[in-house]
């Protein structure tokens, strides 16, 4: 690969056949920071999470009402499990979008003693994740398509894409079906290029965050509202509640410090001790969300002081004095800034760009940028660009299905898409958006994704973009988006293909064009 090559493919999304190759790769790169347009016209007309979270809250009073007429106890929502989509090709579960599933309310398995949700409350619930998925979710799918596929900033486009599979939520639960585009547009966008800490903030607020990790529900065993319930449960046998520790446990294992570094169990649970109270307007769920006030729109992050569990906290041997929000947002403070988490983010990052091995040199460079300049995500993102080790000539990384898709459409010149042609094509693909199924994200190595089935589907996708593409010479169109780097025996291919169709469809699944 050329430094050209390297620029447009490996840091940025794939060259568009209509564009000028970049004279200068290291200055195009760099020349990005001061060009990038954080809300665009593609993403400001995307669904936001203040319409989304109205849509959520009128859906919940609705399902509140109907269990009510039909004898279910009033003013106490069905929560919304977790569903695990299954892989594309397996026997599919709950209400289909393309080749993944939405549980709705009242799907998940249950004890055989479970009453089964009211048949109105389940229709309902199939009616609104519906609608959700082709509304909420597939607009903004559409959205985070058209700007890729039109960005002149793709090396920040690209970064953009990091973090939100870094900060990864899933779009298998119900609550979260249309709110995580708008993680990526409204606490991810504006970040980008400001400082890690700020970025941390605004996701670990932001409602998508709150309900995929269950910390809209976690309640301080020990606070006024806590208290109350388990007094409650103590005299009739009713249901408890208490802390949950999952988006404390996801914010030091994955988000910021990073596995096996030096945090204990007792760390986490303090730090979910400091964060009971975080929770969201007019959409959580559970016995703490009336506790949650009516201060802010649906889907506003909220403090509940009933539910926060007072005292000092204790986390990885500072003490953080009793409070409000802001003890759990002291915590933050410190971990955004650890040495931990400038070695865990210079790591992904390396492996992002220089390949599956991040080279220790590279993540060294990285990690020393981070620290020096207290997070500050430009000058981690200079460093990269001056680290020899992600321009070496041979392709480092094999492009997962999305970096594939943008490529392709790039190179044909496509401006825009049908969103729901972008949720199918994704899914059949095997990397839907947004739904990685976990917290941790897709991965970013090769393994997991140039299987020959995976293979297979690209070839087939290839073909369908090469036949309904206008009449292009591929062997004109391969030097434009692999400037310098199409070996002679794929030029040859291309000149022996029978039709420009066959041809144009070869160059998209050409060895060159499926790694970067």
């Amino acid at each position: 690969m050329t430094k050209a090559s390297i620029a447009l493919n490996r840091f940025g999304l794939g060259a568009r056949g209509d564009q000028p190759i970049p004279a200068d790769p290291v200055a195009w790169l760099n020349g990005q920071f001061a060009h990038y347009d954080p809300r665009p016209d593609a993403i400001a007309s995307a669904p936001t999470s203040a319409a989304v979270s109205a849509d959520l809250a009128d859906y919940f009073r609705q399902q509140r009402a109907l269990r009510a007429q039909q004898g279910g106890k009033p003013g106490v929502p069905p929560g919304p499990p977790a569903a695990v989509a299954p892989m594309p090709g397996s026997a599919p579960a709950g209400l289909q979008m393309g080749a993944q599933s939405v549980q709705p309310p009242g799907m998940a398995p249950s004890p055989p003693a479970a009453k089964p949700m009211p048949d109105d409350a389940m229709k309902q619930a199939r009616q609104f994740a519906a609608r959700t998925g082709r509304g909420d979710y597939a607009g903004a799918v559409g959205a985070r398509v058209t700007q890729a596929l039109i960005t002149d900033t793709p090396f920040v486009e690209r970064l953009v894409h990091f973090w939100a599979n870094h900060f990864a939520v899933s779009a298998d639960k119900l609550q979260v079906v249309g709110l995580a585009g708008t993680l990526e547009f409204e606490a991810i966008r504006p970040h980008v290029l400001g400082s890690f800490h700020d970025m941390l903030m605004a996701v670990e607020q932001h409602p998508a965050m709150l309900l995929y990790l269950d910390q809209a529900v976690s309640v301080g065993p020990n606070s006024p509202l806590g208290q109350r319930i388990a007094a409650r449960a103590a005299g009739n046998g009713g249901r408890k509640v208490g802390l949950n520790e999952n988006l404390a446990r996801e914010i030091l294992e994955l988000h910021t410090l990073g596995v096996r570094t030096g945090y204990s169990q007792a760390d986490v649970t303090e730090f979910a001790r400091a964060m009971t109270g975080w929770t969201v307007a007019g959409i959580g769920q559970g016995p703490g969300a009336r506790a949650a006030g009516t201060d802010g729109l649906p889907g506003d992050f909220v403090f509940a002081a009933p539910l926060h569990e007072p005292g000092d906290r204790m986390v990885m041997g500072k003490t953080y004095p009793a409070g409000g929000v802001e003890q759990a947002s002291a915590v933050l403070a410190d971990v955004a800034v650890s040495p931990a988490t400038a070695s865990h983010i210079a790591t992904k990052l390396a492996r992002h760009f220089a390949g599956d091995t991040p080279p220790p040199a590279m993540v060294a460079r990285l990690q020393a940028a981070f620290v020096k300049s207290g997070g500050d995500l430009p000058s981690v993102y200079r460093a990269l660009i001056a680290s020899p080790e992600a321009w070496v000539e041979q392709p480092l990384k094999f492009k997962t299905p999305w970096e594939w898709t943008i490529s392709s459409m790039r190179a044909l010149n496509v401006k825009t898409a049908d969103p729901q042609a972008m949720v199918g094509l994704l899914n059949q693909l095997g990397q839907p958006t947004w739904k990685p199924g976990q917290p941790i994200g897709y991965d970013d190595i090769a393994g997991s994704w140039a299987g020959p089935d995976a293979v297979l589907r690209r070839v087939e996708a290839a073909e369908r973009f090469a036949s309904r593409a206008a009449a292009v010479d591929a062997r004109a169109l391969g030097p434009k988006i692999l400037p310098g780097a199409v070996t002679p025996a794929t030029s040859t291919a291309l000149a022996n293909c029978e039709s420009p169709a066959q041809a144009l469809a070869l160059l998209l699944v050409a060895p060159e064009f499926m790694r970067r």
